[in-house]
């Protein structure tokens, strides 16, 4: 009793991150029994935890095939993983909450307002609420739509199947797909680089999965408000224009190698320059060869991923909005401007601050896990980088050397995928130890920059 007295005393940052690693291990122990594969076999338990955490996690790396390797059970356990990862179990449990009319308490509306990023409590439920039915109705949209499709591929069952997999999968970035069954393993979305159906559909689901549900509602709401908030504005314009600037890149390097673009029509290279642009925000699906991409194109992906999606989305990354204001503030001082501004909005310093926190944590981290794996992993260092940074941002994108990783490696991708979906700031909160205020401050001093 003792014991949950003191749960219900930890900080909002330390009851998510235990709630995740909750979710992560009873997955991890239902995958690895005999009935979540699909030849009934026991899966080693380092590969189920891996398939968990990927889930839970929304990554997409995977060890084993999971259209060949795991039953339809533990699929669906996967599905379950994906869907209470990508919304967050504290959404998850509200919504369970509403339906049975039971009042959320002050504990909760906080913890909620860890999960969803959020500055204040004010109007957190009525978030929550607006969350689960654009997350659901999006998704059915999607599911139909990709049923429609592949019933042309496939019995009409099995469309479905795939459909409602593949929409919640692809909505909330995971990436994880179901073709591996049909004969080639890790084979992603490639037998359909050039079908605009699929493509596209695919594209919108990750993107709206990726701006956040924050500013899904607050496009919602436009009709009526007749504005955005700075957030949105932020948000929108930043994740088009790495959209484009991705596109292009991808375009220009990769028109020419015949093992990616080369062999594809014109409508089929900007097609496919297009998702590869978009998938790098944290998605994990992809519709060419990632392998035989050229090492620039391949570079640039790791530092779209490392960006990754926004704040209060399924995504991962220092996200779209810290590198926006990291951006602003390097031209702001080359300018020699005291005031960050945004559509003529000036940014607390303590946004800065918070913006250069994240990214010197998230830099450290991508770049401590990388060194170490060079040294327990026999690949190239491009490979390595390239897995670390997805692991990182939730990505979930692969050269090719997820299956061959040692356990040291899958472990230490692991914990990547685990503190990338958290945030290392929230993990860092969750982790500290109680703060005692400080009674008096320092000197000011100077210091030499530059």
């Amino acid at each position: 009793m003792q014991f949950f007295k003191r749960i219900f005393k930890w900080s909002p940052p330390r009851i998510l991150a235990a709630g995740f690693a909750l979710i992560i291990l009873c997955g991890s122990v239902l995958l690895s029994l005999p009935f979540a594969s699909s030849n009934g076999s026991f899966t080693p338990y380092i590969d189920a935890l891996f398939t968990a955490t990927t889930s839970t996690c929304v990554t997409g790396l995977v060890t084993v095939d999971t259209g060949s390797h795991w039953s339809v059970a533990g699929q669906v356990i996967i599905l379950i993983l994906i869907q209470l990862g990508g919304l967050g179990f504290m959404t998850m449990a509200t919504l369970f909450a509403l339906v049975l009319r039971k009042r959320i308490l002050l504990r909760e509306r906080l913890i909620l307002q860890e999960a969803l990023n959020q500055n204040s409590m004010e109007g957190i439920v009525r978030l929550i609420r607006k969350v689960i039915t654009y997350a659901l109705t999006i998704e059915l949209a999607g599911a139909v739509l990709f049923a429609v499709r592949w019933s042309f591929d496939m019995p009409i069952g099995k469309a479905i199947y795939f459909g409602l997999f593949h929409a919640v999968s692809f909505f909330n970035n995971a990436g994880i797909d179901l073709f591996g069954q049909f004969g080639v393993p890790f084979i992603s979305l490639t037998g359909y680089a050039d079908d605009p159906l699929v493509n596209i559909v695919t594209m919108l689901l990750i993107i709206l999965g990726g701006i956040g549900f924050i500013v899904i509602a607050d496009v919602m709401d436009y009709r009526s408000t007749k504005r955005l908030s700075l957030h949105s504005k932020v948000v929108l314009s930043t994740t088009a224009a790495l959209i484009v600037v991705g596109t292009l890149v991808v375009f220009i390097f990769e028109f020419s190698n015949t093992k990616t673009l080369g062999s594809l029509h014109w409508g089929g290279k900007i097609l496919a320059s297009f998702f590869q642009s978009v998938t790098t925000r944290t998605a994990g699906a992809n519709t060419v060869d990632l392998a035989s991409l050229r090492q620039a194109t391949q570079f640039f992906m790791v530092i779209l991923m490392f960006i990754g999606a926004s704040p209060g989305s399924t995504g991962g990354g220092i996200k779209t909005t810290t590198f926006t204001v990291l951006a602003v503030a390097v031209l702001s001082m080359i300018r020699g401007k005291e005031d960050i501004v945004l559509f003529r909005f000036r940014l607390a310093q303590e946004r800065i601050n918070k913006a250069l926190t994240i990214t010197m944590l998230s830099l450290t981290l991508v770049i401590i896990v990388t060194m170490i794996l060079t040294t327990t992993e026999d690949q190239a260092f491009i490979k390595i980088l390239f897995e670390t940074t997805s692991a990182f941002a939730t990505v979930g994108l692969t050269l090719g050397i997820t299956p061959e990783l040692t356990t040291i490696g899958k472990t230490l991708i692991i914990l990547m995928m685990f503190v990338g979906r958290l945030g290392p700031l929230t993990l860092a909160y969750a982790l500290r130890p109680r703060q005692e205020r400080a009674l008096f401050r320092y000197p000011e001093g100077k210091i030499t920059i530059g």
